[in-house]
């Protein structure tokens, strides 16, 4: 009985069990899609390359089902998943061939049972790139390539043979406080290759670099702390893994895109349906849908970023000030910074870029305006907070500066919240950025920007919903990418989390 009791806690506080069956369900639900897009509306007869899709994913999601079954009995009757469960996850990584990344994360996760920090950054990073490279190869089908196509495409190539051997060397020689001195080298130039936008590639590196040079220990700890509760959270490493892919594409897309195609006119290809030339079909001006996504989610990220970096900078310096001085220099900041924050954040964004003129600088400047004061409150209460702490009343027994103290002491010990509020609210600033654009009051209307194209597919929804479907998904997992990850973040950073 006590046994069979363990047996089912082994069930309950599984992190594989739960992930298995997000993948079969999630397999499953994308093949219907497949098949709903099969047929189509405009000509009879199936689409032979959906349909293929469809068959493919449905494949993979009865096998997934057939490991979760397996899985669910191995944990009932021994408390652990069998070896030779783990081992149909080599045939589960064969999805990378649909393109299922879910299944091909999830089959790394399950053939290792060991996993380490260093393994899950090396796992999400051979995915990025592998995502990316498929992204890309798309322009293969298409009339014409970037002149840096090849030369492109070759070096992604080899960069994924170079991060599949570091996956196989971090296996085989890292553990969880230490590595190899020899793999500082590995380390340093994984780091090169994040320049590519793929950061777990940095991560790693740093992570590698840390341990192969014997770093304090109490560092390392804090480390894989932090780093061992976030990647035990599926969802918000999915979060992280999209928000990467989206910022690698980003960068590899000025090589393996041509532009030309997301904003040159071509009226021979006017309302295209999807297709392997146009995979998002083409708009009223004939313009590449999926060209333009891609281009765009540049646009989004760094309107997004800018737009929380510079009101968390600002307002984090005016809280800190806020928190830590004299009463009469609290209440000025702060009731000056009440008196902008009683104007709407949206109304507000609308009334400078009205004045000033539509492009992307100042769109960045009428967001981070009306971000202040929320930083600065949150940076205030934790300054508060900090400032009676003992440590700060020692450094000023040992006669350390104010100015010292608040930026050297109290401040790092108040940015946690700082950065959980930040990656939350990153969200809200790309769907202010698209929403404004749709209104014409974002980015020029002939920039590729998210909002920009969901405004020219708003006005074919009943004939050509695919473009606006396509754009809105994209805010729509950006978004909930960014909210993920900043969960992930928020319960990694809190102490009273275990």
């Amino acid at each position: 009985m006590k046994e069979s009791l363990n047996n089912r806690h082994a069930l309950v506080i599984s992190k594989e069990y739960p992930q298995a069956n997000f993948t079969w369900i999630l397999s499953l639900a994308l093949a219907l899609i497949f098949l709903w897009n099969s047929f189509s509306t405009k000509i009879e007869g199936l689409n032979l390359f959906v349909f293929t899709l469809f068959c493919a994913y449905t494949v993979t999601a009865v096998f997934q089902l057939f490991i979760t079954m397996k899985m669910k009995r191995d944990l009932l009757s021994t408390g652990e998943i069998r070896t030779t469960t783990r081992r149909l996850g080599y045939i589960q990584l064969a999805s990378l061939l649909t393109g299922n990344i879910f299944a091909a994360a999830f089959a790394f996760t399950l053939v290792n049972k060991r996993k380490t920090p260093e393994y899950t950054f090396a796992v999400y990073m051979l995915l990025t790139q592998l995502a990316v490279i498929a992204i890309s190869s798309v322009n293969l089908f298409k009339p014409y390539v970037s002149d840096t196509f090849l030369i492109a495409m070759g070096s992604l190539l080899l960069i994924a043979l170079f991060h599949l051997a570091a996956l196989i060397l971090t296996v085989r020689y890292v553990n969880e406080y230490s590595a190899p001195p020899w793999m500082s080298v590995l380390a340093v130039v994984l780091m090169v290759t994040a320049l590519t936008g793929n950061l777990f590639a940095l991560l790693l590196g740093w992570s590698l670099f840390m341990k192969s040079k014997r770093f304090d220990s109490s560092r390392l700890l804090k480390w894989n702390v932090m780093w061992e509760k976030i990647t035990r959270n599926s969802t918000a490493v999915l979060g992280m893994f999209f928000i990467l892919l989206m910022f690698s594409i980003s960068i590899t897309s000025r090589f393996t895109f041509d532009y030309a195609l997301a904003v040159e006119n071509n009226y021979s290809a006017i309302l295209e349906s999807p297709s392997l030339v146009y995979p998002f079909g083409t708009d009223n001006f004939g313009r590449d849908v999926f060209s333009r996504i891609v281009f765009g989610a540049r646009i989004s990220l760094l309107v997004g970023f800018a737009s929380t970096v510079i009101p968390g900078l600002i307002g984090g310096f005016l809280g800190a000030l806020a928190g830590y001085y004299s009463t009469r220099i609290d209440n000025w900041i702060m009731r000056l910074l009440d008196i902008l924050y009683s104007i709407p954040g949206i109304l507000l964004a609308i009334a400078i870029i009205a004045a000033f003129g539509a492009n992307t600088v100042n769109l960045i400047i009428a967001l981070s305006v009306g971000s202040i004061p929320t930083y600065a409150r949150t940076m205030r209460a934790n300054v508060l907070m900090v400032s009676n702490y003992d440590f700060v009343d020692s450094a000023k027994a040992l006669g350390a500066s104010d100015f010292s103290i608040l930026f050297k002491q109290v401040v790092p010990n108040s940015l946690a919240p700082m950065i959980v509020k930040s990656t939350l609210t990153i969200g809200g600033a790309v769907i202010a950025t698209s929403s404004l654009s749709y209104l014409g009051l974002g980015v020029e209307p002939h920039i590729p920007e998210w909002g920009n194209i969901l405004k020219v597919g708003s006005t074919y929804l009943e004939t050509n919903s695919y473009l606006a479907i396509f754009p809105g998904l994209a805010i729509i997992l950006l978004v909930l990418s960014f909210n993920f990850l900043g969960d992930g973040l928020r319960d990694a950073l809190d102490p009273k989390l275990d």
